[in-house]
């Protein structure tokens, strides 16, 4: 029994960033998908990074490229 939700489309995003402010990159690393309850996620990583901070950020057509640092930390 699967405790995901039925969309194969993952709801989040996860992505490394380094660096601050508007020097900041944001590089995608991977995607998560919300348990049906939502207090939990499934996180699959296409590679796991050793140095800047892991953001998850939902999914929406505003986040489908990476986030502007203005709202997204």
């Amino acid at each position: 029994m699967s405790t995901t939700t039925e969309s194969n489309k993952p709801t989040h995003a996860i992505w490394q960033v380094t660096g601050e402010g508007e020097r900041a990159r944001w590089n995608r690393v991977g995607a998560g998908w919300l348990h049906k309850d939502a207090k939990g996620a499934r996180l699959i990583f296409d590679s796991f990074p050793l140095s800047g901070r892991i953001v998850l950020r939902e999914i929406t057509n505003d986040t489908a490229a990476a986030p502007s640092e203005g709202g997204a930390e």
